[in-house]
């Protein structure tokens, strides 16, 4: 057992037994732990390990991980498989496992890592080990909870438009202004570089759905959603901060946001909105989609465009919305003068 390579996901699993009685017939689920062997490479030569380093994986390798589901426009769609496979796919580097469905053209080539089930992490009593909740407990959502502190949402209109370096480039604006800032991440699939972002970013606390267990939250229920938001917005509550960076993965047309938007008791928990774009043309269609659920609570753009002044340029000329470039989000002034205008308009 010493020789399993442990991914992330899977930090939490300290004793197990391996069965593989039942590899067969047994139907996984989205959290369940199992150790596979590496049969050939793909595009992923490494997992995140326990202590969120990468770790370089070889051929013959045997690793612990966790099925689970993938929604990645630029990387792998995957789906816990139905039944027995006599190969796997590694869909994701925080160590998720499952079955290719489609992935982006620049991963053709390699494909995705292939993986042989060894066998199935089991507890004393011969069950399958699950991480969801594993080590920490569930807190249901409560629309009645009261909250000391203010909300801010990072939104994107499609991966790898930024939201990420803008929600935390926002916690490093904020406490440059004298704030208690957390940040967490609602949705998405596991991987620790966002969150140490925000940490090094200098956020008081950070949380991930992740910590909770979750693989990936692709294909989870809003309920699902709704208890995990609670449960992360209940363990970073304890460095009693006056704001609290939430950021959804993906983009605005994604299962889990465009239900969390579309959500009324999400949105009341929601105090200001910042979207970041990757281009003028996203700015603008994303103002559209968000100023009838959030209206003026919609209050910068952000994103990879601002490294670009020809874009800026654009949509500074077709859009009303204040523009913060990274530089701008530490500019006390400029950034407290926005959220404090904002609140004045929805108060």
């Amino acid at each position: 057992m010493n020789s399993i390579k442990k991914s992330i996901i899977c930090q939490n699993i300290k004793s197990f037994n391996i069965d593989n009685a039942n590899i067969r017939n047994y139907q996984p689920i989205a959290g369940d732990v199992a150790i596979f062997e590496v049969l050939a490479l793909g595009s992923l030569n490494a997992i995140q390990n326990e202590e969120g380093r990468n770790c370089y994986i070889f051929t013959g390798d045997k690793i612990m991980l966790s099925f689970g589901n993938r929604y990645a426009s630029n990387q792998f769609e995957g789906y816990v498989p139905e039944g027995y496979s006599d190969e796997y796919d590694l869909i994701g580097k925080g160590g998720v496992v499952g079955k290719v469905h489609s992935m982006a053209s620049r991963l053709e080539l390699k494909g995705p890592t292939k993986l042989r089930l060894v066998g199935y992490a089991t507890d004393h009593e011969g069950e399958v080990i699950n991480t969801i909740y594993h080590s920490g407990s569930q807190v249901k959502f409560n629309v009645n909870k009261a909250r000391s502190y203010k909300t801010i949402l990072s939104l994107g209109s499609s991966m790898d438009s930024g939201k990420t370096t803008s929600a935390a480039h926002l916690c490093r604006g904020l406490k440059t202004a004298g704030f208690k800032v957390a940040y967490i991440k609602l949705t998405g699939t596991v991987f620790n570089k966002d969150r140490m972002l925000a940490n090094d970013c200098g956020a008081d606390a950070v949380a991930d759905f992740s910590e909770l267990g979750f693989p990936s939250t692709y294909l989870c229920s809003l309920d699902c959603l709704m208890n995990l938001y609670e449960s992360l917005l209940s363990k970073v509550a304890s460095v009693k901060p006056d704001y609290v960076v939430i950021e959804i993965a993906d983009g605005l047309y994604q299962r889990e946001t465009n239900q969390l938007l579309n959500y009324p008791l999400f949105r009341e928990t929601i105090d200001h909105v910042m979207l970041s774009c990757g281009d003028s043309l996203a700015a603008n269609t994303g103002i559209q989609m968000l100023m009838p659920l959030f209206g003026h609570r919609l209050f910068a753009l952000s994103g990879i465009f601002t490294t670009r002044p020809l874009l800026i340029q654009e949509v500074e000329a077709q859009c009303k919305l204040p523009v913060l470039t990274l530089e701008k989000m530490q500019e006390e002034q400029v950034l407290m003068g926005l959220l404090t205008q904002k609140l004045r308009i929805t108060a």
